[in-house]
């Protein structure tokens, strides 16, 4: 098998399996189909002797939680790049191939989505050995799904001739179709599902977007040049991709070049694209139930019930998804759970939150979790993560009151510098500079009460920060 560079994408956000996901914490994140989250299956399936370190893509507000991701499975990262705004796949794999092909201008990319399940590894690598010998020979090569169902909520590849080991032209992609037209692609034979996955050489890609698209082509290689490295993490130039415009590969590529080919496959393929796909993608009971967390069914059938804090309790149901979060519970008919956007659209237009984050929010020192709140206090669980601290900060329009719940605290206070330990406390007055840290070899959990006539977390003046925020 050839050598292939992983390029993972983690851009996207699933607003369809909202309450789960969220902008912050989208849905690659989450452990959606099995005991680790999406984006580390998708690492898994790229580790082994054939694989280079993997190059992930994503934005600046996920990058600590993806350097994470990837630390947590064990793995260590060729790069991982920072995108200042999303630009769809194309500008992203043009940055990918650009930074590929600085060292390597023959060497076979393997883009990746990091939000599908992929349940038969066996044959996924059978697939990818198969388009990189493809992508060898300069064909751009897309892997197609043979589909099971006429589902409306997935574009088409129609296969055309065969080219030898397993590998097809590209005859023709479709947008996702209505009901009869998905009824006539799957009746038809020679139609794929198509994954968004994608092998080609570096070369050959940067030639066929010179020729298609060669102004995207010289922001994204602007934007490398302009670029600069930030910790773990290189932030391409801000303006000249802000300047790319929003495309697809499919629309900017695969559509117009005569190289396009396709790769079809079985191997337990879903982009979990909607609450209904996840129910077909996860294990069931006996009556057609995927269930997880604190729940009690009575007379329910095939139906999706998952809770991620209190019990659900549900009583003579069929073909629903009812899902709750500590701060949110969703209901929906299976049939209409790509809808679900429709709702995370009038939470964005009524300015209220939770789009964006759950009530535990995620650090690079580890989280917080808003337990109460009223009028004039906030009341909140912190967890510091051994070694790790926040910045040196003030706040103007809040104090701060905080007990050590479990492991040892070292904090700064103006000029003093103290250990608390477990059942001790400290206030922080309004407008003092304070820091915390964990200075024990356990994570470090403690309650904090904010008390003050403004809360929110943009009421912080960092003066020191190990994360360069």
């Amino acid at each position: 098998m050839d050598t292939i560079y992983p390029v993972l994408l983690s851009g996207g956000v699933g607003s369809r399996l909202w309450p789960l996901s969220r902008s912050l914490f989208p849905k690659q994140l989450l452990d959606l189909a099995g005991p680790v989250s999406l984006i580390q299956e998708t690492l898994g399936r790229v580790r082994g002797p054939e694989f280079q370190p993997p190059l992930l893509i994503c934005n600046t507000e996920h990058r600590f939680l993806v350097a994470e991701q990837v630390r947590a499975a064990g793995m260590a990262a060729r790069a991982i790049l920072l995108e200042p705004v999303g630009r769809n796949t194309a500008p992203a794999a043009a940055l990918a191939a650009v930074t590929i092909a600085q060292a390597d201008p023959r060497g076979i990319l393997l883009l990746l989505p990091t939000d599908h399940v992929v349940r038969d590894r066996a044959a996924f690598l059978g697939a990818v050995q198969s388009a990189a010998q493809a992508a060898r020979s300069g064909k751009l090569v897309t892997f197609g799904i043979k589909p099971t169902s006429p589902d409306t909520g997935y574009g088409y590849i129609r296969r055309g001739e065969s080219l030898g080991n397993g590998v097809f032209s590209a005859a023709a992609f479709v947008e996702k179709p209505d009901a009869a037209k998905a009824a006539s692609y799957l009746a038809a034979g020679d139609y794929y599902w198509n994954s968004g996955m994608f092998a080609f050489q570096a070369q050959s890609f940067l030639d066929e977007l010179q020729a298609l698209e060669p102004k995207l082509l010289e922001k994204c290689r602007q934007a490398l040049a302009e670029g600069k490295q930030d910790l773990d993490f290189f932030r391409v130039g801000d303006a000249p991709f802000q300047g790319c415009k929003s495309i697809s590969m499919d629309y900017a590529v695969m559509e117009h070049t005569a190289n396009a080919a396709m790769v079809p496959v079985e191997m337990g393929w879903s982009d979990v694209g909607s609450w209904d796909a996840l129910w077909h993608a996860s294990e069931r009971d006996k009556t057609g139930n995927a269930i997880k967390g604190d729940v009690l069914v009575e007379n329910v059938r095939n139906s999706y019930l998952r809770s991620e804090g209190p019990l659900i309790a549900a009583v003579g149901l069929e073909d629903l998804v009812v899902v709750a979060t500590t701060d949110a519970v969703l209901v929906s008919s299976r049939a209409a759970s790509q809808d679900v956007k429709k709702i995370v659209e009038q939470l964005q237009q009524s300015g209220r939150e939770l789009h964006l984050t759950h009530r535990k929010v995620h650090r690079p020192w580890g989280y917080y979790e808003t337990i109460d709140a009223g009028a004039n206090f906030q009341v909140k669980r912190i967890m510091v993560k051994p070694g790790a601290r926040l910045s040196l900060q003030l706040h103007h329009k809040r104090a701060e009151h905080w007990v050590v719940v479990s492991g040892e605290a070292r904090v700064t206070c103006g000029e003093r510098v103290f250990t608390l330990r477990q059942n001790e406390s400290t206030f922080i007055p309004l407008g003092e500079k304070h820091r915390l840290e964990n200075a024990g070899q356990a994570p470090l959990h403690l309650i904090e009460v904010q008390s003050g006539a403004y809360l929110g977390e943009d009421d912080i003046v960092r003066f020191e920060d190990n994360y360069g925020r």
